[in-house]
């Protein structure tokens, strides 16, 4: 603890202004992005768009896949402009967009509109991670970003907590109050002075000519591709904490019984973070930002002067065990059991793929080399999105199943009634009630086989980074 205390006081102010402008952007994006695909499959009774799995997948995986592609480019431009000046850019655009989408509710418009969203996200991520590097050392590097990233959960905690309370309202308040907190950070950016940056004379074509041909240099490192290749695979596995757990434990999971628990111990967390007698899904999955604001620092502390790709290979299996089984059970308890199994593989691992790709980038390119830290989310949210939208919708989406089942039966059912609606003529006809027809699905088709798929892209993403180790590494 003593070491972990004299590095911290090694770091700079801009250091700290940096994580807290973290902090509000975390905050504003998964005040959202946590409740997001819910909102975009939910029945239209509940404020939701009742896109399918497959449409949510295309938005969430392809839209953000997008926005973490575009640092390559970005992060670029920020070392040709400014860090300050894209910073203001970027919150521009996040609290117009903020704005502007919950007034769409068609998937052109709503995907379109995501893009935009993605943009602003997308001119502000290379800038703060290269802050984050240029402020620190290879001595305090571990610490540095185990900080940054318990800011990154703090914010990621907070946003959730703070949106459910009005979602039971109206979905358009999320969004706005995500435009509000992005807002704090115009403040704030009168307080960040830029790291020391080798500025540019060069023209904006010299420059994108420049960021094509780092590119094709990157594409020929074939050691440094293949490992954004395997990370990827753990993106693809981390992410359906946020594209398919909140809509299975939704779907799913019986929550009565902990609203029971909070109803009558703790009212505050029952009003408001529960409904119809049941806890809200995303508070169920924001498990995992309280974990890892708990015990990121004592993570990090444990893990700083560990080898990263061989920290990265153990945190890649514990969180594929822990998220893989919270898909295992409709069991409330043994899925937050699960999540916390799964944020010490990630408290472990995620901060140690920042640092990795950090260390090697040459320190007058930190911006640009720090875009392509960025890659693995690309593909992963890419892949992440083909998992929960067609494979989750043909293999345990519970509107479909109930479909499939009524198809199966030969039951007369509208399917131009909301999801709600059609789930309850469906359970009515076969006599059963609600919860009997949700058990009597879950036992005749599986759903939870999904683990499986998690399962398998995770431990495949953590044997071939194993054997990347062993071939490239070994005497690291």
């Amino acid at each position: 603890m003593r070491t972990i205390l004299s590095t911290i006081k090694k770091f700079p102010r801009t250091f700290w202004i940096a994580n807290t402008i973290e902090l509000f952007e975390r905050w504003a994006w998964y005040g959202f992005f946590m409740l997001f695909a819910n909102y975009l499959t939910g029945s239209v009774e509940e404020g939701g768009l009742q896109f399918s799995q497959a449409q949510k997948g295309i938005i969430m995986g392809v839209g953000t896949g997008i926005l973490y592609f575009l640092p390559v480019i970005t992060g670029a431009i920020a070392d040709k402009f400014g860090y300050r000046r894209v910073l203001a850019i970027a919150f521009v655009v996040y609290a117009s967009a903020f704005v502007l989408l919950p007034q769409f509710n068609t998937f052109t418009g709503v995907f379109l509109m995501y893009l935009y969203l993605a943009l602003g996200a997308a001119l502000f991520k290379p800038v703060i991670s290269a802050t984050i590097a240029k402020t620190t050392t290879d001595e305090t590097a571990s610490i540095g970003f185990g900080i940054f990233y318990m800011m990154v959960n703090i914010g990621a905690f907070l946003g959730p907590m703070l949106t459910l309370i009005f979602k039971n309202t109206t979905y358009d308040f999320v969004f706005y109050i995500s435009a509000a907190m992005i807002s704090v950070n115009f403040f704030l950016l009168l307080f960040y002075r830029e790291p020391n940056r080798i500025r540019s004379s060069e023209s904006i074509l010299i420059t994108f000519k420049q960021i094509f041909r780092n590119i094709f240099t990157v594409l020929l490192d074939f050691k440094f591709v293949l490992f954004l290749v395997i990370a990827s695979g753990f993106w693809t596995m981390y992410l359906q904490l946020f594209f398919t757990l909140p809509v299975f434990i939704s779907q799913w999971v019986d929550t009565s019984g902990m609203y029971l628990y909070f109803s009558q111990n703790v009212p505050f967390i029952a009003e408001n973070y529960g409904r119809h007698g049941v806890m809200e899904a995303e508070f169920i999955t924001n498990f995992d930002a309280l974990f890892i604001i708990a015990f990121q620092i004592i993570i990090s502390g444990i893990v700083m002067r560990w080898k990263a790709l061989s920290t990265m290979v153990g945190g890649f299996i514990i969180a594929t065990l822990g998220l893989s089984l919270s898909f295992f059970t409709q069991n409330v308890s043994f899925i937050i059991v699960a999540i916390f199994v799964f944020s010490i593989g990630e408290m472990s691992a995620s901060p140690k793929i920042t640092e990795y790709i950090g260390r090697i980038a040459p320190s007058d390119k930190k911006a640009l080399y720090m875009g392509y830290s960025f890659i693995p989310l690309f593909l992963g949210n890419l892949f992440a999105g083909f998992i929960s939208g067609n494979v989750y919708q043909d293999l345990s989406d519970k509107h479909t199943l109930a479909l499939r089942i009524a198809h199966e039966k030969g039951l007369q059912i509208s399917e131009t009634v909301s999801q709600n609606e059609l789930f309850n003529q469906t359970a009515k006809q076969l006599d059963m009630s609600n919860l009997e027809f949700t058990s009597f699905l879950w036992n005749h088709y599986h759903p939870s086989n999904i683990w499986w798929v998690i399962a398998v892209i995770g431990l495949a993403a953590a044997f071939g980074l194993a054997i990347y180790n062993r071939v490239f590494f070994s005497k690291q």
